[in-house]
């Protein structure tokens, strides 16, 4: 999730324990439970006693987002055999000083790796890198690592936009069961979309929730709207709300909260969620949810420290690495034929034969995009320089590896212009 935004000011920056995610306390703590040593992901012959990691989350464990990389960081200690005393969390650490404050202090704890999860922390990491050249200093969703060129600065993300297709899919093949059920006709497979700010990373997660949606369920369309917040269940449900008053007949987001789902639950209203299962809350209504899984990520950036390998400048995990995933779908609210559409769609992806972004699936005025310029290289004027269209299709996350897709297709709708 990329996450620029000016985060609400939150004053205490607590340090958690990596298993005690809840009932954080002021000042550092080291995790409380014993890791177990597992022996299938680490490799035997690499020393991995000098690693320390040091993670700085934008808000707790409260947030899916924020959690969907807590856990990744536990399973990677497990996976690895790291100890307990080293892993330290750092959170919640909004997108100003503080996390440069909260960098620097893990540096001083002797962390020779510090990772950040939210856009607007990369001014602040980035600096940090430059301070302490020592120590690997890696950040995902950021854009300047390519740019900027500090040896030991990294940008990480993954492909979700194929993750958000698949998600799509499962959408349109409930719209098509509603259609043919007579619940709503054809013109009425109206989806409502959740945004928290009109990013690329938010841009690119929709389209491609919507093409994959559209892909099974041709005369579907979308409204987006934004609720100006990475994590607020109010607006986030005050918004899911107003589209369904609007004629959205399903509904699916980009912000961090259970305010949207649990406003499904509430109306009965197919949802489709992001980061992480809603179906203990939402039995009635969750389909699925497409998530990046950081855990490969990690273990990367810990291998590489341990064996004295360089990090990737960019890093775009994929279907094929792992780093992209989705829940179980909900049979018990799905419509029949669901998981063969996506395990059939899944392989194409993988197989490089279906593209996401195929510029033939779309139009932008009724016209077909022959190319595009973006803005990759992201120098803070927001002028576009890179075609970004070849092919065929818009090689999105391959020229870095956070989103730069910001075109507005035909079949969507934008509540805020």
């Amino acid at each position: 999730m990329c996450k620029k935004i000016f985060a609400l000011c939150l004053a205490a920056i607590m340090v958690c324990s990596l298993f005690a995610l809840a009932g954080c306390k002021g000042g550092d703590t080291t995790n409380t439970t014993d890791a177990t040593k597992s022996t299938d992901g680490g490799d035997a012959t690499v020393d991995y006693s000098k690693i320390k990691i040091g993670f700085i989350f934008l808000h707790d464990d409260k947030s899916t987002y924020d959690l969907n990389f807590m856990n990744a960081a536990k399973a990677a200690q497990e996976k690895l055999g790291l100890s307990d005393d080293q892993v330290i969390f750092k959170y919640p650490v909004d997108e100003s000083s503080a996390c440069y404050d909260a960098a620097a202090d893990l540096a001083d704890q002797g962390c020779n790796i510090v990772f950040a999860d939210s856009f607007g922390h990369e001014p602040f990491i980035l600096q940090a890198a430059k301070e302490f050249p020592d120590v690997q200093f890696c950040h995902a969703t950021g854009t300047k690592a390519h740019t900027e060129k500090v040896a030991n600065y990294h940008n990480a993300f993954a492909s979700i936009y194929e993750g958000r297709y698949l998600a799509g899919i499962t959408a349109g093949m409930k719209l098509n069961e509603m259609i043919e059920s007579g619940k709503i006709t054809a013109e009425q497979a109206v989806m409502g979309y959740v945004g928290a700010f009109p990013y690329a990373e938010v841009i690119s997660g929709y389209t491609s929730f919507f093409l994959g949606a559209r892909s099974v369920c041709p005369s579907v369309t979308m409204m987006v709207d934004f609720t100006g917040s990475w994590y607020s269940v109010d607006a986030e449900r005050d918004v899911a709300n107003s589209l369904m008053d609007k004629g959205a007949v399903l509904i699916s987001q980009h912000a961090d909260s259970m305010g949207a789902p649990s406003a499904c639950e509430a109306r009965n209203v197919p949802n489709v969620s992001y980061n992480g299962s809603t179906i203990d809350s939402c039995p009635n209504t969750f389909l699925v949810s497409s998530r990046i899984d950081w855990e490969p990520y990690f273990e990367y950036i810990i291998n590489c420290v341990a064996k004295g390998e360089t990090i990737a400048a960019d890093w775009t995990g994929t279907l094929a690495t792992g780093s992209v995933v989705l829940t179980d779908i909900n049979e018990a609210v799905a419509a029949k034929g669901t998981k063969e559409a996506v395990e059939a769609a899944k392989k194409e992806l993988e197989a490089g034969t279906l593209k996401v972004f195929d510029t033939s699936k779309f139009t932008v005025n009724g016209e077909t995009l022959t190319e595009f310029l973006a803005d990759v290289d992201d120098m803070g004027d927001y002028v576009p320089e890179t075609n970004a269209i070849s092919d065929g299709y818009f090689h999105e996350s391959e020229y870095r590896s956070a989103p730069y897709f910001t075109i507005e297709i035909d079949g969507i709708t934008r509540l805020d212009k």
